[in-house]
C-alpha cells in the first residue's frame, strides 16, 4: 500500500501557449466580455488542475491560479483596497481588482516590486487605514467547483498573514503585530469555510520564515498559527517554506501547525543539517521540496532518490510528501512543444510539467523501492552527463580571460569628480535633461514583422529596412517632442534579455518556454547551457544609424551581466558568479564596439540587480560584490568621454545605496513612480553624488500623466537631490505602451522638465541680485 505521497506547490498561470496573457489581453482591449473571461480562466484552471491529476500528484493545489497576481488576490479577498480605488458603486468588483493592479484614470495602481529573490512582480498590498474583512472567500470557491465539477479534493493555498504584512506598505513598523493581529480572525473564517466544504489540508504560505526573521516575529508566529489551529478541527495546516533555509528551526518546527514545508534544494544543505541535528516532530508532516522549482535542468534523480532515503530514516512513512522545492510559476509549462532545440539540451531540460513528473518518479521509488525506477535514473544520468562532457561546457578560451581578470581589479581610469567635468564639455546637456529609459512602443506591426523576419516570409533587406524606417520615425518624434537624449528603440529586439542571448555563445532558446513576470508581462528567459562568449558586434549596426539621423546624443543601450544572468535559466554545474564574469567579458567588448562608432552614452542596464539578493542578510555582502565586479568588468575599458549609465526596476533600494554608489555608473535611473515617492527618501539619508534619475511617472499603466504631477514628482526629488545631477524620465521602458500614451506623456515629461528648468534659472537669478 502506498505510504509517501506527491505533492505540488502551484502550477504556471500561463498556459502552453499563454491562453492566459491572451483572454486578460482581449478582455482589457474590450473584446472579451468579463463572463468570457471568467469561462475562459475556468477551463484553464480545471485542465492545470486535470494535467496535475494525470502527472499522479497526490495533494494539487488550488488558489495558485491567480487572474494578475497571489498577492493581489490575497489583499484583496481581506478587503485592502486603498481608498482611492473605493467608490460609492462597490469595490470588490473586477474593474477595482484591474485598476488596482493596473491604475485607471482617476488612481495611481498599486506599487509593484520583486517576489523575493526572484523575477516575479508582485503588487504591493497597502494597509494605510486598515480594517481587514473577508470580502469574498474566493478560495472556497475554487475548492468547490474543483470538488463538485471535476471530483478532485484540492488543497487549498494562501499567502500566510505574516507575510502577507511584510510584503505590505503604509503602516508604522511598530504596528506590524497589530496588522497581522487584525488579520488573524479573518484567515479563521476562511480556513473554516474550507473546513467545513471538506478540505483536508490548506497550505499556508510564509516564505519569510526563510529570511533573517526577528525573535518578536518568531514569537508573533507561535501566536497566530496557535490562535489559528486552536479554532479548526478537521482541516489540516501545512505551513510552507521556500527559497532558501529557515534560520529559526526548532521553533518553526515547533509551530502549532499539522505539517512544515521545507526547501532541500536551495538551502545549501543547511535544513537536512538542522533536521539531523534536532529532529523532526512525529506527529507533523515533513513536506520536502526535492525537485528545483525555480531552474529548467532535469533533476540527478540519483542524487536526489539517496537524499530522501536519509529523510526517510528521519521521519516515518506517513510523514513525508515529496514535492518541488517552490511554486512552478517561475518555470515554462513543457518541453514536449519544443521541437527545435538540439537533443543534447533538450534531454538535458524539464520544465513544470516534468518536474512533476520527477516528484512521482521519487515517490514511487520510494513507495515500491529503487530498482521500480533505477531505468529513468540511469537514462536520466546520461542525458545530464553527455551535457557535461560537450564542447559547450568546456571552453578553454572562454576560461582563461576569467582567470586572467580575476588576478585584476576592474574600474574606470578617471574617478567620476573628473569624468564629470569631461562629460559636461563633451555633452552639453542643459540642466534636468530629459530622456527615457531605452525601449519605444513595440505595436503590432512591428511585431508582426519581426515574426514575418523570422518565419523567412522577409529577407533581411526588407526586414532592415523596416527597422530603420521606425527608427528615424522615432528620432524625430523624439526630437519633436523635445528630448535631450535620445534612444533608438530598441524596435528591432524581442526582449531585452533573449536579444543579446541570441548573439552570444552559450545560450539557447525555446519557442515555448515562457514565464510570468508581472500581470500579464510574461517573459522568455534564454537557457544558459555552455560558456558564453561574444561573436560579433550585437547592437552596433541599429544605434550607429540612429545616431546618424540626429545631433543629438543618442544612447547605446545593453543589458548588465548581473541582469542576463538572473534573467536566464543559468546552468548549474558552475556558479553564477563564473556566468557573470563571462558575460561581463563579452559586455566589454560591444562597449568597444559601439565606441569605435562615435557612441559614447552607452546604458548597461541592471534591472534585476537586487532580486538575486539572498534571502539571508550575512549572505547578502558577497552577492552585491559580485554584481559590482561585473558591473565593472563590463564598463573597466570604457573611455573618458563614454558616459556610463545604468537602469534599476522596482525593488527597494534603500538597503543597497552604497552598492549603488560603488557600481560607478555616471548616471543611474530608477523606477519610483509606484512608491508615490517613497524611494525619494532614501537620499535624505544616503548621500548620492553621481547623476541619477527618479522615474517621474509609471509605464506599466494606461494612464497619461498630467504636467503638474510628474512636475510634482521633480520637486520632489530636487528637495534632496542637486538639480545638476537631477536626469528627468519615466520610470521604465515604453515597450508595452501604445504610441499615443507614449507621445502624449513624454510630452508632458518634457514640458515639466523645461517649467521646472524655468523656475530654477529663475530662482537663480533672483539670488544673484
Amino acid at each position: 500500500m502506498k505510504q509517501w505521497r506527491s505533492s505540488s506547490l502551484g502550477y504556471p498561470r500561463i498556459g502552453e501557449r499563454r491562453e492566459w496573457k491572451k483572454a486578460l489581453e482581449a478582455f482589457w482591449e474590450g473584446s472579451l466580455s468579463e463572463n468570457e473571461l471568467l469561462t475562459e480562466m475556468k477551463e484553464q484552471r480545471f485542465s492545470h488542475i486535470n494535467k496535475q491529476k494525470e502527472k499522479g500528484i497526490d495533494l494539487i493545489p488550488v488558489g495558485d491560479f491567480s487572474l494578475y497576481d497571489h498577492v493581489l488576490d490575497t489583499a484583496f479577498m481581506f478587503g485592502l483596497i486603498p481608498d482611492r480605488f473605493k467608490s460609492e458603486t462597490g469595490t470588490d468588483d473586477l474593474a477595482t481588482y484591474f485598476a488596482m493592479a493596473r491604475g485607471s484614470k482617476e488612481a495611481v495602481a498599486c506599487e509593484m516590486t520583486k517576489w523575493f529573490n526572484t523575477n516575479y512582480h508582485y503588487i504591493v498590498p497597502e494597509i494605510d487605514h486598515f480594517a481587514p474583512r473577508v470580502a469574498h472567500n474566493q478560495l472556497l470557491d475554487y475548492f468547490l467547483e474543483a470538488k463538485n465539477e471535476l471530483h478532485v479534493k484540492t488543497k487549498p493555498v494562501i499567502l500566510g498573514p505574516l507575510t502577507l504584512v511584510k510584503l505590505a506598505k503604509g503602516y508604522q513598523e511598530n504596528d506590524f503585530a497589530s496588522c497581522v493581529r487584525q488579520l488573524i480572525p479573518h484567515y479563521m473564517q476562511v480556513f473554516k469555510d474550507l473546513e467545513e466544504a471538506g478540505a483536508e489540508w490548506i497550505q499556508v504560505d510564509e516564505p519569510v520564515v526563510s529570511t533573517s526573521i526577528s525573535d518578536e516575529e518568531v514569537e508573533l508566529l507561535k501566536e497566530v498559527y496557535h490562535e489559528i489551529t486552536s479554532g479548526l478541527s478537521n482541516v489540516k495546516l501545512l505551513l510552507q517554506s521556500y527559497f532558501e533555509a529557515v534560520d529559526r528551526y526548532e521553533e518553526i518546527i515547533n509551530l502549532p501547525v499539522d505539517g512544515i514545508g521545507f526547501d532541500f534544494v536551495h538551502d545549501e544543505g543547511a535544513n537536512f543539517a538542522q533536521l539531523k541535528k534536532f529532529g523532526f516532530p512525529k506527529e507533523k508532516v515533513l513536506a520536502a521540496g526535492m525537485i528545483d522549482g525555480r531552474n529548467v535542468w532535469k533533476a540527478d534523480l540519483n542524487d536526489r532518490f539517496e537524499y530522501l532515503e536519509k529523510l526517510a530514516e528521519c521521519v516515518d512513512s506517513d510523514q513525508l510528501i515529496i514535492q518541488p522545492s517552490c511554486s512552478l510559476l517561475h518555470t515554462p509549462v513543457t518541453i514536449e512543444t519544443e521541437d527545435s532545440l538540439p537533443p543534447l539540451l533538450k534531454g538535458a531540460l524539464a520544465f513544470a510539467d516534468e518536474k512533476l513528473e520527477e516528484v512521482t518518479i521519487l515517490t514511487k521509488g520510494l513507495n515500491e523501492g529503487k530498482a521500480s525506477i533505477e531505468p529513468v535514473i540511469d537514462d536520466q544520468w546520461r542525458q545530464l552527463d553527455a551535457l557535461k562532457q560537450s564542447e559547450e561546457r568546456n571552453r578553454g578560451d572562454v576560461k582563461q580571460e576569467v582567470s586572467d581578470w580575476n588576478t585584476r581589479t576592474p574600474g574606470r581610469k578617471l574617478p567620476y569628480s573628473r569624468r564629470k567635468k569631461v562629460h559636461e564639455e563633451f555633452f552639453r546637456l542643459p540642466l534636468l535633461p530629459a530622456t527615457t529609459i531605452g525601449s519605444l512602443p513595440q505595436t503590432k506591426e512591428i511585431r508582426q514583422a519581426r515574426s514575418k523576419w523570422r518565419k523567412g516570409d522577409w529577407g533581411n533587406e526588407e526586414y532592415k529596412e523596416f527597422i530603420e524606417r521606425n527608427i528615424s520615425e522615432w528620432v524625430s518624434c523624439q526630437e519633436t517632442i523635445g528630448l535631450d537624449v535620445l534612444v533608438h528603440g530598441e524596435f528591432e529586439r524581442n526582449d531585452m534579455v533573449e536579444f543579446f542571448g541570441e548573439k552570444l555563445g552559450g545560450f539557447a532558446f525555446t519557442r515555448f518556454g515562457w514565464v510570468q513576470s508581472y500581470g500579464s508581462r510574461c517573459v522568455k528567459p534564454p537557457v544558459v547551457y555552455g560558456d558564453v562568449y561574444w561573436k560579433e558586434p550585437m547592437t552596433v549596426e541599429e544605434i550607429a544609424f540612429a545616431q546618424s539621423l540626429t545631433d543629438k546624443p543618442l544612447k547605446g543601450m545593453l543589458t548588465g551581466p548581473v541582469t542576463i544572468t538572473n534573467w536566464s535559466f543559468v546552468r548549474n554545474d558552475v556558479s553564477k558568479f563564473d556566468v557573470n564574469r563571462q558575460i561581463a567579458l563579452a559586455l566589454q567588448k560591444e562597449i568597444h564596439a559601439l565606441e569605435e562608432r562615435d557612441i559614447h552614452m552607452i546604458q548597461v542596464d541592471e534591472p534585476a540587480l537586487r532580486e538575486g539578493l539572498p534571502l539571508k542578510v550575512e549572505k547578502q555582502a558577497k552577492y552585491l560584490a559580485e554584481a559590482v565586479y561585473a558591473f565593472k568588468l563590463t564598463t573597466t575599458l570604457a573611455k573618458d568621454e563614454t558616459q556610463i549609465h545604468t537602469h534599476m526596476c522596482y525593488s527597494n533600494f534603500n538597503d543597497i545605496m552604497d552598492t549603488i554608489d560603488q557600481l560607478d555608473a555616471d548616471v543611474i535611473s530608477i523606477e519610483a513612480a509606484r512608491s508615490h515617492g517613497g524611494l525619494v527618501a532614501a537620499f535624505e539619508n544616503d548621500h548620492y553624488d553621481k547623476g541619477i534619475g527618479l522615474g517621474v511617472y509609471d509605464i506599466h499603466s494606461p494612464r497619461i500623466p498630467p504636467v503638474e504631477e510628474m512636475e510634482k514628482s521633480i520637486t520632489r526629488a530636487l528637495q534632496v537631490l542637486d538639480p545638476e545631477q537631477f536626469w528627468v524620465n519615466p520610470d521604465c521602458g515604453l515597450k508595452t505602451r501604445n504610441i499615443k500614451e507614449t507621445v502624449e506623456s513624454l510630452k508632458n515629461m518634457t514640458e515639466a522638465a523645461r517649467l521646472k528648468r524655468e523656475e530654477i534659472k529663475l530662482t537663480n537669478s533672483t539670488k544673484a541680485r
